[in-house]
């Protein structure tokens, strides 16, 4: 029986520090280019270089102000801060790429649907197909505010939001044009039939909106769906819409327990639940040998910030650490943020010397450390044990930590037949599905692809 290839997404942000912070003090790093087109392409060429699936590019919309209640430690470790547009790296990054997809993270909460779906087209378009859409609703207060609203809405009021703001975009992106609309007729003078163009009608709680999709369709139509929700709710949205589930592990037997709940949640919403592809979050640090690997990790130390994770992580918790004394348990208390972040405090036996140990390489992340072998044995452990599909790989060192993994990894996986040797032809979901281009027939945007779809009236 042939192995199991794992998926790979390189996990970065349009930014100094992401998840691993501090090391952009370390002398090899290259993070602080991130403003340069040349840093995005050169990354992109090394990943293709290394067949990895994807470039997974988170992004927040505000500021983590509750550490402190300052921004004092995000600016100067740069905690994602300053950060620039994800989306604007894509079509660079495509010019010099075949089949590196792209996953690009989006709040819905602040973005118009009507002119978020042009601009997910334009760049499905642009890249021939291999763009994907993190689905976020958001979570920082600061967020709410720097975009005029007094607060952010609660947890679940966001997602009732989401599931709205996806109808919308299906009416548009699956909908409001038919796949033969476009005739390119120039005898005929006629570029796309008015009859198969159709304007969407849509009077919900959130949004309003009437109108024709701006662009013809691209090769997905609808980019393929990532998202991360680890609630209650959010499960029940992944379920309805996720094709990717983004989730990050702490221990196997409480991994292979969120990777059952997507997959049920996806067998709830009538789906099949083993297509839904589940992603963790893994930071890894190779060298030839042991040896040579765990002194690239004591230097990696020296230079990484746990302050600067710890206050990271409380912005995702809603909880200032910084008022704790280093051995003071922290108290538990419900917030509008993340809630798996502030699940695993409700025991109240963490203090703040304790996340500080756990932030040590700047991040809270799991970290392999060891030779090719011994990296590989684990990675294939992981997909064993727990049932996921593969691992978002988060940087340390830019862009060594890429490399290192590709140059010594990658060949090993090969190896065991654990990787791919060369990428298939097409689009990204049809790379990551072995399928079709568009979305699933069990996929609840399917059904908005129909002649007159629901909410859509014929061009006059």
């Amino acid at each position: 029986m042939a192995k199991k290839k794992i998926l790979l997404n390189a996990f970065n942000m349009n930014c100094v520090g992401h998840i691993n912070h501090g090391l952009w003090t370390h002398p090899r790093d290259t993070s602080t280019r991130y403003k340069t087109l040349e840093y995005w392409t050169d990354l992109a060429r090394l990943l293709e270089r290394g067949l990895f699936d994807g470039l997974f590019i988170a992004d927040i919309v505000g500021v983590y102000d509750v550490y402190q209640q300052s921004v004092d430690v995000p600016l100067k470790e740069s905690i994602q801060l300053p950060v620039n547009d994800p989306l604007l790296l894509v079509s660079a990054m495509a010019a010099v790429t075949r089949h590196l997809g792209f996953g690009l993270t989006a709040n819905l909460t602040y973005e118009p649907p009507y002119l978020f779906a042009r601009r997910l087209s334009t760049l499905d378009h642009l890249s021939n197909g291999r763009v994907g859409w993190n689905i976020v609703t958001g979570y920082l207060d600061s967020a709410a505010k720097a975009m005029g609203l007094d607060a952010q809405p609660e947890h679940d009021r966001r997602y009732d939001q989401a599931d709205e703001y996806l109808q919308v975009l299906y009416k548009l992106l699956e909908g409001s044009w038919e796949n033969d609309a476009v005739r390119n007729d120039r005898e005929q003078r006629v570029y796309a039939d008015p009859a198969k163009v159709h304007k969407v009608q849509h009077h919900g709680e959130f949004y309003r909106v009437e109108g024709y999709h701006l662009c013809e369709p691209s090769p997905q139509r609808t980019p393929v769906l990532f998202q991360a929700g680890a609630s209650e709710r959010g499960l029940a949205f992944a379920g309805q819409h996720a094709e990717c589930v983004f989730i990050s592990g702490q221990n196997k037997a409480a991994t292979r327990a969120q990777v059952d709940k997507v997959r049920a949640a996806a067998t709830a919403a009538g789906r099949d639940g083993d297509a839904v592809k589940v992603f963790m979050g893994l930071t890894v640090i190779v060298a030839r040998t042991e040896e040579q690997a765990r002194a690239k990790h004591a230097e990696y130390l020296r230079h990484a910030s746990p302050e600067a994770g710890v206050a990271h992580f409380a912005s995702s918790t809603g909880i200032d650490f910084a008022e704790y004394e280093l051995d003071e348990p922290i108290q538990y208390v419900k917030s509008n943020a993340i809630q798996s972040a502030t699940k695993h405090l409700q025991n109240n036996d963490w203090t703040r010397r304790k996340l500080l140990d756990q932030h040590a390489l700047g991040g809270r992340y799991i970290t392999l450390v060891g030779s090719p072998t011994q990296v590989a044995d684990e990675l294939e452990r992981w997909i064993e044990e727990t049932g996921l599909d593969g691992f978002n790989l988060a940087r340390t060192v830019t862009p060594e930590s890429y490399e290192d993994f590709i140059d010594l990894v990658i060949p090993e996986l090969q190896r065991r037949g654990s990787y791919k040797t060369a990428y298939t032809d097409g689009s990204l979901r049809e790379k990551l599905f072995a399928a079709g281009p568009h979305l699933p027939a069990d996929h609840t945007g399917a059904g908005y692809r129909t002649l007159n779809p629901t909410g859509a009236q014929p061009h006059a």
